[in-house]
């Protein structure tokens, strides 16, 4: 507030915002895990936004929410590389001896709670889906 930037004290609300309305819907406090999955959900958001602006061809929307952007992930844990992921994946996929893709879920299911918040759920999905089928 005292920097006077106003597109993080924006941004920086709604997410307080969201916290505490899943926390009177709870009826308790949020864990730290919880609050990041709100602001990966912003995340995605953003990102989807970014998509139909710029489809829309609106710059000056495109500019405000890759700013709005870049505040949110800067209080997300550092995000993993495909690399990273899919050394991951692989070591599940041995873990619980998946074989095909039709063993997706069982992969993912086992997967997430390691990397939650660290990556985006449709990456991961892809890059498990390219393990499992080739």
């Amino acid at each position: 507030m005292r920097e006077r930037n106003q597109v993080r004290m924006a941004t920086l609300r709604m997410v307080r915002a969201e916290v505490q309305n899943r926390e009177i819907d709870a009826g308790k406090p949020l864990e730290d895990v919880d609050i990041v999955g709100i602001i990966s959900k912003q995340v995605r958001q953003h990102h989807e936004s970014i998509e139909a602006f710029t489809t829309g061809n609106r710059p000056n929307l495109v500019k405000q929410e890759e700013a709005e952007l870049i505040v949110l992930m800067g209080y997300l844990p550092e995000q993993l590389s495909e690399t990273e992921i899919a050394v991951l994946a692989s070591k599940v996929i041995q873990e619980i001896e998946a074989t095909k893709l039709t063993d997706l879920g069982k992969t993912m299911s086992a997967l997430m709670p390691q990397i939650r918040g660290k990556a985006d759920g449709n990456k991961v999905r892809n890059i498990v889906s390219n393990l499992l089928s080739g």
